[in-house]
């Protein structure tokens, strides 16, 4: 058992809604806080520092020197870190003016990854991923999801969920898989987008449960990808043999997020085509609406309409969909202020989006906030003014870290 502080604030995101609008005035702050964590590395208490400290005088105190803001780790509740190679020259071609047909017929696109993925070592693999996860763990990001999606075979969808699992084991935060096989139909695939579906159904689903590999199944519901009457075949076997659910959605077309609120699934992600029509629906359901602002960087498009369907009810979370075509840069905190100063998000309603909400779409009640019994999963940054964070957009960095109350 310890106590953590003085901190100059802690932001618990405590007794938030997870659906609808924040203001900043909801937001629980406790001046010249501290933490007292058990052994488990569990919250048992936050409150006064000084406090906290009369209380229980011969519990070991783990210090904070200067002034500091303490807030939950980050959820990143969508990425792609299970890649290998680079696609920078996607990039000089899109800024360029090129379409993604004319990417992917240069060679380029979602199928480029495919190839160096799965030329890569089963070693290498784990060793990206584990350097990736480090990074984020670094920026404060605690949980990520990780989907695989760049083997696009059997075999090689499983050498990426095993890749994730190892990873998971090395590094200290802690990893989600997804398994994305229906990412895109393979070229290599002999028969048309139904019967890879049915590929997957009969020959990996049996393998992932088998193994423990994932828990979720995901696809890409979009024109270039899986149309809405085969998804829904899909997502219901995947429901059928216990798998949990998530879209790709409404990224360029609509139709997914209507899939992923008929499925019940837990979160329906990009969102960036959505219309009033889909806004409502997402608003009514239970379904966490994901906002990916890197995809919309990576690829100068709109942004998901997050303001739209935080108005209309709507949970809404934000992700960094790090991956190597449409979001290469990774950088979480980055990506939700911009989405933030775009969209006219409050910081209650960003923080929410990275924490308590995102712990949400992955269905984790476990952390998200600093409350009794849930993970001491905290970062501080150096300032004693929350919204510093936010204002240096990405800048500030935290200076501390801890995972399930160890300081990494």
């Amino acid at each position: 058992m310890k106590i953590v502080g003085p901190f100059a604030q802690i932001l618990t995101l405590n007794h938030l809604p997870l659906k609808g609008k924040l203001s900043d005035q909801q937001l629980e702050i406790i001046a010249d806080g501290g933490v007292l964590i058990d052994d488990q590395g569990l919250v048992l208490e936050v409150g006064s520092f000084e406090k906290l400290h009369q209380k229980l005088p011969h519990v070991e105190t783990e210090l904070i020197p200067n002034a500091a803001v303490l807030i939950p780790g980050f959820i990143d509740c969508h990425t792609h870190i299970a890649f290998s190679g680079s696609r920078a020259a996607d990039y000089a071609m899109r800024v360029a003016g090129k379409t993604y047909l004319e990417i992917a017929h240069a060679g380029g696109g979602i199928w480029d990854t495919v190839t160096q993925t799965r030329k890569a070592s089963p070693q290498d693999l784990v060793d990206n991923i584990v350097k990736r996860a480090e990074r984020h763990m670094r920026a404060g990001v605690t949980t990520l999801e990780a989907k695989s999606g760049y083997g696009l075979s059997i075999e090689s969808e499983i050498r990426i969920l095993r890749a994730i699992k190892q990873a998971n084991a090395q590094s200290q935060a802690d990893l989600i898989s997804t398994c994305l096989a229906a990412h895109m139909k393979p070229r290599d695939f002999e028969g048309d987008a139904g019967q890879y579906l049915q590929h997957l159904i009969e020959e990996l689903f049996p393998k992932l449960r088998e193994e423990e590999l994932s828990q979720r199944i995901d696809i890409f519901i979009e024109e270039s990808a899986f149309g809405v009457e085969e998804s829904e075949y899909y997502l219901q076997k995947a429901q059928k043999a216990g798998f949990r659910i998530t879209v790709h959605a409404d990224q360029f077309s609509t139709g997914g997020s209507v899939v992923a609120i008929k499925f019940n699934a837990l979160s329906a992600d990009h969102l960036e085509a959505s219309t009033e029509h889909e806004i409502n629906l997402l608003a009514k359901s239970d379904t966490v609406s994901v906002a990916l602002p890197g995809a919309s960087v990576g690829l100068g498009m709109q942004f998901t309409p997050a303001r739209k369907l935080l108005d209309a009810g709507a949970c809404v979370a934000i992700a960094s969909d790090w991956n190597p075509g449409s979001a290469p840069m990774g950088n979480l905190l980055s990506q939700a202020c911009i989405l933030g100063a775009y969209e006219k998000l409050s910081l209650a309603e960003t923080l929410a989006g990275l924490t308590v909400r995102a712990a949400k779409a992955l269905a984790l009640d476990d952390r998200g906030s600093l409350q009794t019994g849930k993970l001491a999963d905290m970062q501080a940054y150096p300032c004693s003014d929350y919204r510093e964070i936010f204002y240096q957009q990405g800048e500030l960095k935290p200076h501390a870290v801890w995972k399930n109350g160890k300081r990494i």
